[in-house]
């Protein structure tokens, strides 16, 4: 499938309504497609089910849910590239629905120009051949009468009008028409899809995971282009930044079932978190209920020839319903540490590296200790990947000295996914053939620890290559956390992974007392899980910061770099003594706040325990002598917390 996919609707190529530069979001707001008892099953998976849904004029819906929930699945119905096996689906006449996938164009041997002006079939070929003749014309007559020919074709064609728009595009997108497919990076493959996207002038743009191989910077400025887009955009994203920034409203796909939430993506996770509150009380009476039928079912003889078999039925369902609700279950994410690693992890004195001429690494100092939780952040095609293998002694730097600490257990994920064989199945890449693995110690069935990670037992059985990119993920994550490992190097971990997982993620690394080194453009997954940054500034220079990524977009400006900073005077030797020097202070300062962390969380606890006595009604009934001492304590656990909040706040101002 090409990255870009039209799909038309009695719609004229080049007449284009007019449209408001804001989102129509109010009563009198038109609705462009509405679904009703609308479902789709593949096999025995049911994948929607008598889902209702109406999508309005100028929205901007981002559509969340589990890997495999169906997400990509209900944006292909809307647009019409998928049928619905039952229900209906109502699209507004003379729209028009283009969809960006996740595929980026091949790195074949065209121009950029020729790859975006191709959308338009004959046409746009005709464009391709024109725009070659002129930029290469030699006079030769041939050439001469086929531009002739082309120039009437392209009248009769209003092809002007495209070519304009074309190029309009490709300086909108910073793209140069003249550059081949098979020059670029990732980042400027994905701008090229946008591109063949854009330039059909979509109704409807809808986008599926589009932050996928876009740096920050290229996050940024998707961002800013969806906010200015004044059609539907209909989105599916790993990316809570760019929800909440762009979506006007959340919907989720949870077993079969689809809710729409109309607000932002923060105040959407407040409403899914109450409701899921709910849904377990539901679910501890549906438990409740389900032990009595069961004791019922179980009862003598007696009762078995007497029993109504509709009472029977009922069971069974209950037992079917039971088997979703437990389906629903998180991810059980556990990392075997294995054994410590020394004080030191990894030391770099003056390290530097160039590839093809260009200079990615220039007189580098970095000291990684044990504990650290470091990211990496710079744009596409900076070096960090490199960086990476040059740590894991994968690649040799051009200058400088490697130190590797003692007792280091390392395991990588790998961004391009190097490291999975798709014609193996998942049960043999995770065992190597055995039937029980061992995972911290113990020793659990392949097929039990793979459920931890939500693959039933028939993905189990099946070839890596039927897995989506977020199972994928997922299997690589359950790869990973089955080693003994005491230094985690994660190159863009985040890829394709739905939000609960990435939030389990999330807190798996902080709780993680090993160290942790990351390359990731998720910038909440960064804020939630880094202490320290690493940063390619350009010209080899590599810097490192103290925070995550809002703290060094806050203080980009104003904040100084820590003492690893590639700008130093002195010998080198003085230098790096000083560096070791700022990040023990550094690591001490990040220590004493966790630690502090703690016991403040500790005595919020007792607090509200203590305070939880005094609101019983026994409470009076002790003596008085009891109450003053339990007043007392109080008193006192209240000026421990604001003594602590103090040094706290002082620590973290330094």
């Amino acid at each position: 499938m090409e990255a870009w996919q039209l799909v038309r609707f009695n719609v004229n190529l080049l007449a284009r309504p007019h449209r408001s530069s804001e989102p129509v979001l109010n009563s009198r707001a038109m609705p462009i497609a509405t679904l009703t008892n609308l479902s789709l099953a593949f096999g025995t998976d049911q994948i929607l089910d008598r889902i209702e849904l109406s999508i309005d004029s100028g929205e901007r819906i981002a559509f969340t849910g589990r890997n495999g929930a169906g997400k990509s699945t209900l944006l292909g119905i809307i647009s019409g590239a998928i049928n619905e096996d039952d229900g209906n689906l109502w699209r507004a006449d003379n729209l028009k629905f283009v969809t960006l996938s996740q595929n980026l164009p091949e790195r074949a041997d065209i121009k950029v120009f020729d790859a975006v002006s191709g959308v338009f079939d004959e046409l746009g070929q005709q464009l391709a051949e024109y725009h070659h003749l002129t930029e290469q014309m030699t006079g030769d007559e041939a050439d001469t009468n086929r531009l002739s020919q082309l120039q009437s074709a392209l009248d009769h064609g209003d092809g002007w009008n495209i070519s304009h728009r074309i190029e309009a595009t490709l300086h909108r997108l910073k793209l140069d028409p003249e550059a081949p497919l098979s020059s670029l990076s990732g980042g400027w493959l994905k701008r090229v899809a946008i591109a063949q996207s854009l330039v059909l002038e979509p109704d409807v743009w809808i986008l599926d995971e589009p932050t996928n191989h876009l740096d920050l910077e290229g996050i940024e400025w998707l961002e800013s282009l969806l906010l200015d887009f004044q059609g539907t955009v209909l989105f599916v994203s790993h990316d809570r930044q760019l929800m909440q920034s762009v979506a006007t409203a959340i919907v989720e796909i949870d077993r079969g079932s689809v809710t729409r939430y109309n607000c932002d993506y923060i105040t959407f996770i407040e409403r899914r978190d109450k409701a899921r509150e709910i849904e377990q009380e539901h679910n501890k009476q549906f438990d409740d209920k389900l032990k009595i039928e069961e004791t019922w079912i179980r009862q003598g003889i007696k009762a078995r020839r007497t029993r109504n078999e509709g009472r029977v039925r009922a069971l069974k369902a209950l037992r079917e319903e039971r088997g979703k609700r437990i389906s629903t279950k998180d991810l059980k994410l556990q990392v075997d540490r294995g054994s410590s690693s020394g004080k030191i992890v990894k030391e770099a004195a003056g390290l530097g590296k160039s590839i093809d001429g260009k200079l990615i690494i220039k007189d580098l100092d970095l000291i990684i200790q044990r504990g650290d939780r470091i990211g990496i952040l710079g744009p596409n095609g900076c070096g960090k990947s490199t960086l990476l293998k040059i740590l894991l002694e994968e690649s040799s730097p051009d200058a400088g000295n490697l130190k590797t600490g003692s007792k280091l257990q390392v395991a990588y994920f790998d961004q391009i996914r190097e490291q999975l064989d798709q014609q193996r199945s998942v049960h043999n890449y995770i065992s190597e053939g055995r039937d029980f693995i061992s995972v911290r110690g113990k020793d659990i069935h392949v097929v039990s620890y793979l459920q931890n990670f939500l693959f039933n037992p028939d993905q189990a059985r099946a070839p890596i290559r039927t897995l989506s990119g977020g199972e994928q993920n997922r299997l690589l994550l359950a790869k990973l956390f089955a080693l003994p490992a005491n230094f985690l190097v994660l190159d863009e971990p985040t890829n394709d992974l739905d939000i609960e997982t990435l939030e389990l993620l999330e807190e798996l690394l902080v709780e993680y007392t090993g160290t942790v080194l990351l390359v990731s453009h998720d910038r909440a997954f960064m804020d939630n899980v880094v202490s320290s940054l690493l940063v390619f500034e350009g010209n080899g220079k590599v810097q490192e910061y103290v925070g995550g990524y809002s703290d060094w977009v806050k203080g980009a400006n104003t904040q100084q770099p820590s003492s690893s900073s590639n700008n130093k005077t002195g010998n080198q030797a003085g230098r790096h003594q000083d560096r070791k020097k700022q990040k023990a202070a550094d690591q001490k300062r990040l220590r004493d706040l966790d630690k502090l962390t703690t016991k403040i969380e500790k005595a919020e606890q007792e607090l509200a325990h203590v305070n939880q006595q005094t609101a019983e009604a026994s409470f009076f009934e002790q003596s008085a002598e009891r109450q003053t001492a339990i007043y007392d304590k109080v008193a006192e656990l209240e000026k421990d917390i604001m003594d602590l909040m103090e040094v706290w706040e002082a620590l973290e101002a330094n």
